[in-house]
Parts: C-alpha cells; structure tokens; sequence
C-alpha cells in the first residue's frame, strides 16, 4: 500500500526540511525542538481550559490540563455529569508535552462530548520507567477519586494517548486491572484508546524494518527512545511493555488505531489481536496508507479528521450516560 496523497505530501515537505534527528541534538534540544514545531492541528474552540497541579506518586507534582466542552455535551447525563477522557501525550517518553497536544486534546473534547485531563507525566532520561505509567496511573485516579467535584461520572472515565501515550494508556488499564484483583480500591477505566501504541521493545518487527526510515519516525529513533526510558532488565514488564503479558483478560476494552506506513504498526496489530484473544472487546482501525502521527494533523490530512472522528465516536459509546 502506497502512501495516501496528502499523507505523501506531508511526508515530502517534512523529509525536505532536512532536520537532524532527535538522537544526533540529544534529548534537551529534541525537547526544545518539538515545542517549537508549528501546530499541525486545527484550533477548535473549547467552552475553558484549567491548568493544575496535583499530587504524583513519588511527592512529586504533576501538571494536567483540564477541558471541558461547555454545556449540550454528548455525554453528559441529565445532572450535567459529564464522561472523561484522560490523555497522555506522545513523544518516546521523551519530549512532548501538554502544550504539544494541545489541539489534539481540544478535537477530542469536542467531538466526543467528553471532559479531557491531558496530563504533563515526567520524561526520561530524567526519569526513567516507571515513572511516567506511575504518574499516568495516579492522574487518572486522582480523575476518579475527584469526580464529584471535576463533574464527571467516576464509571464513565477512558484513559488514552498517542504513540508512547498509547503506551501509557495501555499500561494504566493493565495497572488498574491488577490492583483491584489484589483487593485495592481503584478505579477501573471504561475503555482504553491506543493511537499507534508502543507495546514492545522488538526492534526487528516486519514494520520495523520495512517503515525504518522516510516516514517521519524511524528504527533508530525508536531504539533511542526506549534506550532513554526503560532499562534493559525492565523490557519485559508489562507495565513497559504491554505485549508482554500473559493475559489481559478483565482489562479495559480497546479501540486501536495503526498506520500501514508506521515502524510501529506490526505491534499494534499483535496486541490489539492479544485483547481480543483474550476476551477483551476490541476494535482495530487501520490506516494503511498513513505514517505515525498523522492522527493530530488536521489541518493537513483528511484522514486524521476520520481518525479523530471514529475515536469520538467510541468515546461516545463508552461513555454514554446510563439511564
């Protein structure tokens, strides 16, 4: 499958700048760097926006930013209790931040209805795993345990992200699934969406090899990233890498989305295809002719308004008000 015309489009103008790679700048410049890149997606309008700071689970503070969609929300129920969203932005665990997906958090919250908690975990090298699906895990029982008081519906929160976000999300419903099998009181999400996850450490995928450089994310920037965030002796931990576990069962159920052109795509597939084996209700969307992080790009692919759209929709669906 060839590349989608404005996908190709993208890719061309992107590839012709001639940038250097994050792993020849380092991680302080690549951070600096992806700040300042111009915004890729459209500016949609939110009823506000609030900056805070809560606790994380090592004494450290953690920053979310928190959307609402104002009032006629699809989910929100006849009280006004609105469904939520927490998000965690993508970036290899690296660079990335609040501010970096900020007009991904606004779409979404529009579209789907749904309040948003887009949350500033800690990066790596700095911190290395397990402190940021630590940190993911704790914003969104902070989203639970807060509910009354955010106007949300504590069974009615999906916890979700992009790429090493994905990751993230992927690893909170794993951790919120195991703790309350060990008897601890934790909420459970209600659906997990994984846009172009990280779910392993396999550099040696068919998709790795075949996509490992020209679409914007490439082999060695992948291994860069995982040699920054999670030690080797940890690469098997289910909590850093998701295709790792034995068995998913009872966690969230899953909407996965991948890109044809994407080093990451083959792991996806494999862990979207583990869920369901596993009695996980699960939903694969595939884009074939896109590279990863297309999904943000409103303003220049037609196929990440679809993306975004669909996402919506099974935000919809899960976090509808019960009657």
């Amino acid at each position: 499958m060839t590349l989608e015309a404005e996908a190709s489009a993208v890719i061309d103008q992107l590839n012709a700048l001639g940038r250097p790679t994050f792993e020849q700048v380092g991680h302080e410049r690549a951070r600096q760097g992806f700040e300042e890149m111009p915004p890729s997606g459209e500016l949609v309008d939110v009823a506000s926006t609030e900056d805070r700071t809560i606790a994380g689970p090592d004494g450290n503070d953690i920053g979310v930013r928190i959307y609402r969609p104002g009032g006629g929300a699809a989910t929100a129920s006849d009280d006004g209790t609105l469904g939520c969203l927490v998000y965690f932005h993508g970036g290899g665990w690296v660079v990335g931040s609040i501010e970096t997906h900020d007009r991904t958090c606004r779409a979404l919250t529009m579209l789907a209805g749904v309040m948003t908690v887009s949350v500033d975990y800690r990066l790596a090298p700095e911190h290395p795993f397990p402190a940021a699906s630590d940190d993911c895990c704790a914003a969104t029982q902070w989203a639970i345990d807060n509910a009354a008081e955010l106007g949300i519906d504590p069974a009615r929160v999906a916890v979700g992200g992009d790429s090493a976000g994905g990751n993230l999300a992927a690893a909170v419903a794993l951790m919120c699934r195991d703790a309350a099998a060990n008897g601890e009181a934790c909420g459970q999400p209600a659906l997990q969406v994984l846009i172009y996850p990280v779910t392993d450490f396999d550099r040696d995928t068919h998709s790795m090899i075949a996509n490992a450089e020209g679409y914007l994310l490439t082999r060695a920037t992948m291994a860069w990233f995982d040699d920054h965030y999670c030690p080797t002796s940890e690469r098997k931990n289910p909590y850093a890498a998701p295709l790792a576990v034995d068995d998913p069962s009872g966690a969230a159920p899953a909407l996965v989305i991948v890109a044809g052109h994407d080093p990451l795509r083959d792991e996806g597939v494999e862990y979207a295809q583990k869920l369901a084996d596993a009695g996980v209700p699960t939903t694969l969307l595939e884009y074939p002719g896109q590279f990863h992080g297309f999904f943000g790009m409103t303003r220049f692919v037609s196929q990440a308004h679809e993306a975004q759209e669909f996402t919506a929709i099974a935000l919809r669906r899960a976090l509808a008000p019960t009657q």
